[in-house]
């Protein structure tokens, strides 16, 4: 197997945080967003990780070889922004028969048994995995009759499905869908000039190609600050992981606290992430993810994201306040 991870994209929605690093090297529930894909993958021993990078590439490259220096990784450039299904066919040159493929999109952190995967295929030709969910409208959906996907609708107005498509794909004969996705782009078949790859996927239904839609169990989205924050606290749920220096300290599970990180005389959770080298000095955190090389002194803080080698320091303020009196201090 071979597993294609596209990661140029500028994750604009998760700007300021995207500005000067890849989307996928932000920090959410202890862990880089691309580590916890890369751990939940790691099951498969895939003969080779192939990455469709940007211009930051290169902290992709430094990321794995500084995490994951075993693993056999390959780095393309995606010169031109032409969509996403454009982005995977550059992995073409690096497809031989019989390799099989898995196609993750970094927006998303998954959770599913991956090893379910040849029982699941084995009388169809790919996988295009999904979450029912209640707001359709925002999603493009499979529709599936039979067993299998018959159609494909782009934020649909009526509940034609709730499967939404979570982008994680899995195509049995990687060439055979490399050369679809070469006829969809010499086709010219874009939507606001970029190639999707619901286009190609109802070019091989069209021809008798099978698709099933298996639900994930969780789909946990990373790709808009409040959306990463939900998926901190989901996968900081049940977890109370403190390899930092804690001193003089209150914490409320769960909270976890990198290795090199320091928290003194401070009040953090819940749901509170904080990443190495970063130091917290009398402040209080609740729901906020401090991502690495971070200080933060007198402050409090609430569903806040820092990013890295942030410096954020508030006063202390003394008080003399008599009884019965009411005081609201807001901003």
């Amino acid at each position: 197997m071979k597993i294609i991870l596209p990661v140029a994209g500028k994750g604009t929605r998760l700007r300021p945080h995207t500005h000067t690093k890849a989307k996928s090297l932000v920090h959410v529930g202890g862990k880089t967003v691309l580590e916890h894909i890369i751990t939940r993958l790691a099951e498969l021993e895939a003969d080779e990780y192939i990455f469709i990078t940007d211009e930051n590439g290169g902290q992709i490259k430094d990321f794995m070889d500084s995490r994951f220096p075993t693993l056999p990784c390959q780095y393309i450039i995606q010169q031109e922004r032409k969509g996403p299904a454009h982005a995977v066919y550059l992995a073409a040159p690096r497809i031989a028969a019989g390799d099989d493929l898995l196609v993750v999109f970094n927006d998303t952190i998954f959770v599913a048994d991956l090893s379910l995967i040849p029982r699941l295929c084995s009388d169809s030709d790919g996988l295009i995995y999904s979450k029912e969910v209640e707001d359709y409208q925002r999603f493009g959906v499979n529709v599936v009759d039979g067993g299998y996907i018959v159609n494909m609708v782009e934020k649909p107005d009526t509940p034609v499905s709730r499967l939404a498509q979570v982008g994680l794909y899995y195509l049995k004969d990687g060439p055979d869908f490399m050369r679809y996705l070469s006829d969809t782009i010499a086709a010219g078949d874009t939507v606001k000039g970029e190639y999707y790859l619901p286009s190609v996927f109802m070019r091989m239904i069209g021809d008798g190609r099978k698709f099933k839609a298996p639900e994930i169990d969780a789909w946990l989205d990373c790709g808009k600050p409040e959306t990463l924050l939900e998926t901190n606290r989901y996968l900081l749920r049940g977890r109370h992981h403190l390899h930092g220096e804690i001193i003089n300290s209150v914490l409320i599970e769960p909270v976890h606290v990198a290795e090199g990180a320091v928290v003194r005389d401070s009040i953090l959770g819940p749901y509170v992430s904080v990443a190495a080298g970063s130091v917290i000095r009398q402040s209080i955190i609740s729901d906020s993810i401090i991502n690495g090389d971070t200080e933060v002194s007198n402050m409090v803080l609430q569903n806040s994201i820092l990013g890295d080698s942030v410096t954020l320091t508030g006063s202390p303020r003394k008080m003399n306040i008599g009884d019965h009196s009411l005081i609201e201090m807001q901003g």
